[in-house]
C-alpha cells in the first residue's frame, strides 16, 4: 500500500455499497470467483486502472483457497518431472511474496527431508535441493529463506528428536514459505478495495447477460437479501477453480477448460505431540507428505485423490485420515493415533484435465481462454503462482478492451498491512506496554493484521472486554471476532471460526464450544437478533456434528452423503 493511503475496510455497509455500485453502472471489467486468483484479478485490474467488481457466491476463500497445505513454495517435487520453469517461477513468486509483498502473512519455514537409502540419495536429493536454491535467485532478489544443508543422522534426531531412528539414514534440511492461505486472500481484496474494486461476497452469478454472441454482463443474487440484480462489464473473468465447468455451462456450450478436482486432506494434530523444531517431508509412494509447523500446531497433508462428488464441501472420510496417519507414523518413534487429531479439513485443487488418468500427474500449470467474446476463463495453477495468473488473466482481458491500459503492476505493490510491518515487529515490546497486551498477543496479531494492528486495538480501547480471548479459544481475542465482522467481509459464525481464524480446525471442540460467545461478539455488527444468533450457533454445530460423522465413513460416497445432511446458512442455488 502507499505510504498514507488508508484501507478501505468491508464491514455490511460496504458490501451494500458495492453491491448498488455495480448494479448502476457498466464496469470495465467483473470477476466471478472470490479466492485467492479472483482476488488478484480484482487487485491487478484495479492497480492498472479499470473499474472492477467482484462476486463470490459463498464466502471468500471458502472453497480452495482457505483448505491448500498453507505453503508459499516452488514445488520441490516438480523437478522430478524436470518443470524447470514452473519451479523457477514460483521461486521468484515465493522471493516476492517474503520480501515485498506480503511480509506479515508469508513467513520462511524449514523442512527435514529425510534419507532412506545409503550411497546414491543423498548425492540425488541434494542436487535436486541445490538446483531449488539457485533457481529461487530471482532476478536482482535474494531468495528470502536460507540455504539447504546436509546433515547427518545425529544432527538429523537434534532437531528432530521425534524420528525414529531406524526410518531414515541422514538428512536434507531446507527451507520454503508458509502463509495464513484465507487471511491472504482477505488482504488481497482490501488492497484491491482501496483501489477501487467493488467486491461483495455471498453474491452468486446466475446467468449470463447477452448482446447476441457476446457476454456484457452477469445476473446476480444477492443470497443474503434474495434480490437479483444485473452487473453490466465490458468483460467478466471466470476464476472459479474447480467451479469452472459449472459456470462454463451457463454460458452454454462446450467450454475451453476442463477442470477436474483432486481432493486433498490436511489433519492438525497439538505441537508437543511430535517434538521437532523443524518440518519434514516425506516421500510417499503417490507424492509427498508434509508436516508443516503451524503455531501450536502441526499440519499434516496431504492426499491426492479424485473427488467427483459434491464440490463446495469435500469430505475427509476414514480412509484419508488413516492413510496420513499410517504414512507419518512410520518415521515417528511415537505413533500418533486418530485422538490426536484435532482437526480435519479437506479442499479440492482444480486441476487441467486430459494430461493423464491420475491426478497426482495432472498439470498445476494455468490457462487463460477467450471463449466467447466478453468471456475470459482462466483455471489450472497453483496458490504460490496466483499473482503471475491474475496478471495473464487481466492481459486477456485487456486485449479485449478498445483502450490503451498500463501493464501489471502488482509485483511492486504491498498489501494491505505490509507497509511497516519490519518496523512493528521491532517495536512490539513496546505496543505490548501501550497496549496493556502481553508481547505474545501483539506478536500474534501482527502476525495476522500486520499494521492494521492499530484498527483491532483501537477496538480494545473503546471497549476493553475485547482485549480478553475467547473462552476455549484461548489463541485469539474477543476483538478479532468483531473485527472479522467490521473490517473482513465477515457475514457469519462459520465465515469468522473457519476462515478469519481457524478455531474449526485449531481445537478439538471444532468451535463448537465458542460458538455462542462469537455469535453474541457478530450480533452488534451483523445486526443479529436473538433469533438470528440461536440460528447461526444451531447451524454451525450441525456442520461440525456431520463433519465429525463423515470422518467416520469407510468411502467418499458414505462421507459425503453424511457431509451434506448439514444445511447451509446462506445457501447458493445449487452446491454440486
Amino acid at each position: 500500500m502507499g505510504a498514507g493511503k488508508c484501507v478501505v475496510r468491508l464491514g455490511p455497509a460496504e458490501r451494500d455499497a458495492a453491491l448498488d455500485t455495480m448494479a448502476s453502472r457498466e464496469l470495465d471489467v467483473v470477476v466471478v470467483g472470490g479466492g485467492v486468483v479472483g482476488a488478484g484479478i480484482a487487485l491487478d485490474a484495479a492497480t492498472r486502472g479499470l473499474d472492477v467488481g467482484l462476486v463470490e457466491a459463498r464466502d471468500f476463500a471458502s472453497g480452495t483457497s482457505s483448505r491448500s497445505s498453507k505453503l508459499i513454495h516452488g514445488g520441490l517435487r516438480y523437478l522430478e518431472q524436470l518443470n524447470f520453469d514452473l519451479v523457477r517461477e514460483a521461486l521468484q513468486e515465493r522471493a516476492l511474496l517474503l520480501q515485498r509483498i506480503a511480509p506479515h502473512l508469508v513467513r520462511p519455514v524449514p523442512f527435514l527431508f529425510p534419507l532412506t537409502h545409503f550411497g546414491w540419495e543423498r548425492p540425488y536429493v541434494g542436487a535436486g535441493v541445490l538446483l531449488y536454491d539457485t533457481l529461487g535467485f530471482a532476478s536482482g532478489q535474494t531468495r528470502g529463506v536460507p540455504g539447504h544443508r546436509h546433515l547427518s543422522r545425529r544432527r538429523a534426531l537434534r532437531l528432530a528428536p521425534a524420528l525414529k531412528k531406524s526410518a531414515f539414514t541422514g538428512a536434507v534440511q531446507y527451507w520454503d514459505a508458509q502463509v495464513d492461505d484465507a487471511r491472504y486472500v482477505m488482504m488481497l481484496l482490501r488492497t484491491a478495495a482501496t483501489y477501487g474494486a467493488h467486491v461483495a461476497s455471498r453474491s452468486q452469478v446466475v446467468g449470463f447477460l447477452r448482446e447476441g454472441e457476446r457476454v456484457t454482463g452477469v445476473r446476480v443474487r444477492d443470497l443474503e437479501s434474495g434480490e437479483e440484480l444485473d452487473v453490466r462489464a465490458r468483460q467478466v473473468v471466470n476464476a472459479t477453480g474447480v467451479w469452472t465447468d459449472d459456470i462454463q455451462e451457463l454460458v452454454g456450450g462446450r467450454g475451453q477448460i476442463h477442470v477436474r478436482a483432486s481432493k486433498g486432506i490436511h489433519l492438525l494434530v497439538p505441537r508437543d505431540r511430535i517434538h521437532s523444531r523443524t518440518g519434514l517431508i516425506l516421500r510417499t509412494e503417490k507424492s509427498v507428505l508434509f508436516v508443516i509447523p503451524w503455531g501450536r500446531h502441526w499440519i499434516i497433508g496431504t492426499t491426492d485423490t479424485e473427488w467427483t462428488l459434491t464440490k463446495a464441501h469435500p469430505a475427509a472420510s476414514r480412509a484419508d485420515i488413516d492413510y496420513l496417519l499410517d504414512h507419518v507414523n512410520a518415521v515417528l518413534s511415537v505413533p500418533l493415533t486418530r485422538d490426536d487429531v484435532e482437526g480435519v479439513y479437506a479442499g479440492l485443487r482444480p486441476l487441467l484435465s486430459g494430461e493423464s488418468d491420475e491426478t497426482s500427474k495432472l498439470s498445476r500449470e494455468h490457462v487463460v481462454a477467450h471463449p466467447v467474446p466478453g468471456l475470459v476463463m482462466i483455471a489450472g495453477g497453483k496458490y504460490t503462482t496466483y499473482r503471475v495468473m491474475a496478471k495473464d488473466a487481466v492481459d486477456a482481458v485487456v486485449h479485449g478492451l478498445d483502450q490503451r491500459v498500463p501493464p501489471s503492476c502488482t509485483d511492486r505493490i504491498t498489501l494491505a498491512g505490509g507497509e511497516g510491518y519490519q518496523a512493528l515487529w521491532n517495536s512490539r515490546h513496546r505496543l505490548a506496554y501501550d497496549s496493556g497486551l502481553h508481547v505474545a498477543r501483539i506478536e500474534h496479531l501482527l502476525q495476522r493484521y500486520g499494521s492494521l494492528i492499530d484498527e483491532v486495538l483501537a477496538l480494545i480501547e473503546a471497549d476493553p472486554s475485547l482485549g480478553k480471548p475467547l473462552h476455549g479459544a484461548d489463541d485469539y481475542l474477543r476483538a478479532e471476532i468483531v473485527y472479522a465482522a467490521t473490517h473482513e467481509g465477515a457475514r457469519h459464525l462459520n465465515d469468522v471460526l473457519t476462515r478469519r481464524t481457524h478455531i474449526s480446525i485449531e481445537t478439538f471442540h471444532r468451535g463448537v464450544a465458542v460458538a455462542q460467545e462469537a455469535a453474541e461478539l457478530l450480533a452488534g455488527p451483523l445486526g443479529w437478533d436473538d433469533d438470528q444468533v440461536k440460528r447461526e450457533v444451531e447451524y454451525y454445530t450441525k456442520r461440525i456434528e456431520a463433519e465429525r460423522l463423515s470422518q467416520e465413513q469407510d468411502t467418499d460416497q458414505e462421507a459425503d452423503a453424511i457431509r451434506l445432511g448439514a444445511p447451509e446458512i446462506v445457501a447458493p442455488a445449487s452446491s454440486s
